[in-house]
This record gives structure tokens, C-alpha cells and sequence, in this order.
């Protein structure tokens, strides 16, 4: 029955507005004051969501949503989030789940050669990598700040790293990473590339001139939820040096020791992140990298860029449309030009100001994922 209630959902979703049109504090007004005493049928729980769910969401996945990155999902990612969600695994480390662990560390490494990413950043090199909820990029991304608010600063020293940004929330725009990388390595800085948005399109051998430098960096990432296939959340890292994180985030209670651990033969995952309990992301991602290939993804991202020099050869041609930005990948940013603009200079802020809150009003933007 969830089922065929998300099919519909899918069905039926351009007839619904991106933007939700309800105002804050609705739901409350809706739903019961307190939790119901005995259970409801789930055609009951159903209605309640067609009738009042769904008009307060915000429809990330219709065809005529342009606002922000993509959260490009697909079948094989929502199978894999049924499967992973089914299991329940908690893989927090090897002995609780091996094959959630081993499955990340396998699937991190496909992708890392599937990036290109040099050896010294995969298990079977002297790196390796993780799936995270979310890593960041102010043109980094707003979670840079929540991290650096984490950071510890009782030694009395100000810890300090470059994060370098391929594919800005903006406009995609790119960092010079092997400049970068010069400098950080004269003072021995720690370097990490944010490539959330535009990593996906390093699978093609064509963009990974944007990477160019990549070997010289400490740390990469990218979010697969974004623009390759794969349902939230997913965020890929991987470090050359995962003693740096293990040295930082090991913890060691005595409900969490067993052999496994302390032979140090296998990966605990609780080390390289804050939490402890984790999900078992790698089995959506494993689905996607299956079930299509490695060619039709590529095919898939090659697709959305055609899409988007197509759409860039329209406004340019148009003069009431102006391209503000060189296109990188698959989202062109324009504006309009009104021409009641070279008529009335003193009118220009009041007139461009009210052209951009209506841009903003309708969600008119310019992704082609």
C-alpha cells in the first residue's frame, strides 16, 4: 500500500506547486493536540498525509523544481534506502554489522576510482573513505560554520584548514586546487576539496581537469545525494590520512571492545565521525553503482550538461536575458535584462528589485540535473 501511495505520488506530482503554499504553524491547526491512545489504520494515516503532508511539502523531486541542487534521486537509491532501512543495522563499528562496514569500504573505493581519485586515497592505497550525513562548503557550504563551531579551542591555538570548493552553491564556480595546494603545503595546512555539487561529473574523464592538483590535497568530498542518483543523505569523504581522524574521534568504552577491534584488522567507522550510532548508507549507493553502471552514469551527467548548454544557447540568444556567470556544469545562472531598465535609470533598483523577488516568489531557476 506505501508503495503504490508513492507511486501515485510520483504520478501525480507536476500537478502539485513546487513551493508550498501553506503558511507557518498550519500543521498544528490540523493534527490532533495529543497521540492517539489506540492504533489507526493506515488508510486513516495515509489520508492525513494526501490531505495535509503533502501540501506543506516542497517538492524537491518534481520536474519543475529549478531552486538549489538537485536531490537527484532514483529507483536503485530508493530501493537501497528500503533495504538498508529494513535491515536496521546499527554499523557503528566492524563487530556490529561487518558487512555494513565492509560495504562501505568497498563501495568508497569503486567510487575513488571511478573519480579518479589517486590510490593514496583509497583502502587499497593508504587512505580510505567514509559516508557521512553531510560535509560542507560560506561558498563553502552553512555547515562549514557548524563545524568550526565544534572544533575545540581549549589548548588556547586556533585550528585552521583551506577548504578549496569545486562547483560553488552559487555558480559552480571552481577553486584553483593545485595553487591552492602550494600554499598549504609552505605552511603545512591542512587542504580539503568540497566538491558536494560538481564531484559527480568527475566520473567523466572530461571534468577532471577541475580536480587538477587533487593529489596534493588532505581530504575530498562529494555529496552523492546531489547529483548522482542516490537518495539523501550521502556524503562521500575520503582522507589520505584516516589515522587523523581515527586519532581525533577513537572512542573506547568498554561496551565497544571486542577482538575484532583490537587486532586492528578491520575498520570501525565510530572513529571517523562524531556520533556513534551510524546508517547503513552504503547499500543505496552500492544499488545505484550496480544497477546502472558506470557508463550510464556517466551517459546520465553527460545528459544534464547538453541539457544545460542547450538551455544557455537560448538565453543568449534573447536579449532580455543576460548570462551571468560561465556555465561549469549543468546549472546556468542568467538574469533578466528589462528594457524598461535603459529607459529609466532612476528606476533601476525599485525595478530589478521587484524582478528578483518574483524570480525568488516563483522559484524560477536554472538546474538541469
Amino acid at each position: 500500500m506505501i508503495i503504490d501511495f508513492i507511486a501515485d505520488y510520483y504520478q501525480n506530482m507536476e500537478k502539485y506547486p513546487v513551493l508550498s503554499q501553506v503558511q507557518p504553524g498550519y500543521l498544528a491547526k490540523l493534527l490532533p493536540k495529543s497521540a492517539p491512545n489506540i492504533p489507526e489504520p493506515i488508510e486513516a494515516i495515509l489520508h492525513d498525509i494526501q490531505q495535509y503532508i503533502i501540501p506543506g511539502i516542497t517538492h524537491w523531486q518534481s520536474p519543475n523544481y529549478f531552486a538549489y541542487f538537485h536531490s537527484s534521486g532514483s529507483i536503485a537509491g530508493f530501493l537501497g534506502e528500503v533495504l538498508s532501512t529494513g535491515f536496521n543495522v546499527v554499523g557503528f563499528n566492524w563487530i556490529s554489522s561487518p558487512a555494513a562496514t565492509e560495504l562501505e569500504f568497498v563501495t568508497m573505493d569503486w567510487l575513488g576510482q571511478m573519480l579518479g581519485l589517486p590510490q593514496s586515497f583509497l583502502f587499497s592505497g593508504t587512505g580510505g573513505g567514509v559516508i557521512q550525513g553531510t560535509t560542507w562548503s560560506d561558498q563553502t557550504h552553512c555547515a562549514l560554520l557548524k563545524a568550526a563551531k565544534v572544533a575545540g579551542l581549549e589548548s588556547g591555538l586556533i585550528p585552521a584548514f583551506l577548504c578549496a570548493t569545486m562547483g560553488t552553491t552559487s555558480t559552480t564556480a571552481v577553486d584553483p586546487i593545485r595553487s591552492l595546494s602550494e600554499v598549504t603545503k609552505e605552511y603545512g595546512m591542512w587542504i580539503h576539496v568540497d566538491a558536494a555539487y560538481a564531484g559527480s561529473a568527475c566520473i567523466c574523464p572530461e571534468y577532471r581537469h577541475f580536480i587538477d592538483g587533487v593529489e596534493n590535497v588532505n581530504s575530498f568530498s562529494f555529496n552523492a545525494h546531489k547529483w548522482f542518483f542516490t537518495t539523501l543523505d550521502c556524503c562521500c569523504l575520503w582522507v589520505k590520512d584516516p589515522g587523523a581522524l581515527t586519532k581525533s574521534l577513537s572512542s573506547s568504552a568498554e561496551y565497544l571492545k571486542n577482538n575484532a577491534s583490537g587486532s586492528k584488522q578491520v575498520v570501525d567507522y565510530k572513529d571517523w565521525q562524531i556520533t556513534l550510532s551510524r546508517r547503513f548508507r552504503s547499500m543505496k549507493l552500492w544499488l545505484v553503482l550496480r544497477s546502472y553502471g558506470v557508463e550510464n552514469l556517466r551517459n546520465f551527467l553527460r545528459s544534464h550538461v547538453k541539457m544545460a548548454i542547450r538551455f544557455q544557447q537560448l538565453v543568449e540568444s534573447d536579449n532580455r536575458f543576460e548570462v551571468v556567470v560561465p556555465r561549469n556544469f549543468a546549472m546556468v545562472c542568467f538574469r533578466v535584462l528589462p528594457t524598461s531598465l535603459k529607459k529609466e535609470p532612476n528606476g533601476c533598483k525599485i525595478e530589478s528589485g521587484n524582478i528578483e523577488a518574483k524570480l525568488i516568489d516563483q522559484e524560477y531557476a536554472n538546474d538541469f540535473n
